[in-house]
């Protein structure tokens, strides 16, 4: 078996982990057999003195189908 990795940022205005969910959630609307992910890095946005959204750089591993 091999796998293949992309790597994606997602974003929300709630949390960390919703960014992540985000994350695997809109890249299994175009990519198939997802298997594990690995979120390697933590940013945001601030405003007003606040935080007002939340970015996950997620690495997304998933079974490499030759065809």
């Amino acid at each position: 078996m091999v796998q293949k990795i992309t790597e994606v940022v997602g974003t929300s205005k709630e949390s960390f982990a919703k960014a992540v969910e985000n994350a695997v959630e809109t890249t299994a609307k175009s990519v198939r057999n997802l298997k594990w992910f690995r979120a390697t890095e933590f940013e945001g946005r601030i405003e007003g003195q606040k935080v007002a959204e939340y970015h996950a750089t997620v690495r997304i591993y998933f079974d490499y189908e030759n065809e």
